[in-house]
């Protein structure tokens, strides 16, 4: 029996899912980022409009994963549109995988990653996908471990700091 449950985050769960965003993003990407360039990302990026517009989105889906009723992560999955990189509209978007620091090395990353392909691959989509931070390493560990592999890369702007995600696939055998 899994210990970790998720569920399906409704606009209703808004203030909560802006709570969760803001320190799993915080505990991932504090040390390595000014606190400006953090706090403007924070107010902007995971503003209760903002998320209230992502949760409204046809082609998004999210997810609370919790631990005995405590949410201790989430999920966010894109298709069609929503895709944050519209490189292949029949392929399916990982966009957000955040876990509490203290869950790293528990399974939690995979029972989220499991989930998002499950749930991606009734989709029946070209291949799924997912951007990581390049100086993120033990993040792009997991996914080569779990299949994934580098095929492109993109910008990512936190703040005045302009950084490169790595755009890693799976691919999908229809």
């Amino acid at each position: 029996m899994n210990k970790y449950t998720l569920s399906k985050i409704s606009s209703d769960d808004v203030n909560q899912l802006q709570q969760i965003s803001r320190i799993t993003f915080s505990e991932t990407f504090a040390e390595h980022n000014t606190e400006e360039d953090l706090n403007n990302y924070l107010e902007v990026e995971l503003s209760i409009k903002k998320l209230t517009e992502e949760l409204n989105n046809p082609n998004s889906t999210f997810y609370f994963v919790s631990e005995n009723k405590r949410v201790v992560g989430y999920l966010k999955l894109n298709w069609s549109t929503a895709q944050t990189e519209l490189i292949d509209e029949k392929a399916f978007e990982i966009e957000r995988i955040y876990i509490l620091k203290e869950y790293f090395g528990k399974g939690l990353g995979q029972f989220l990653l499991d989930n998002a392909i499950t749930k991606g691959k009734a989709h029946e989509p070209t291949y799924i996908w997912l951007g990581v931070w390049e100086k993120n390493a033990r993040a792009i560990r997991f996914y080569e471990k779990n299949g994934f592999k580098v095929f492109s890369s993109h910008l990512f702007t936190l703040g005045n700091d302009v950084q490169t995600d790595l755009l890693m696939k799976l691919e999908i055998n229809n």
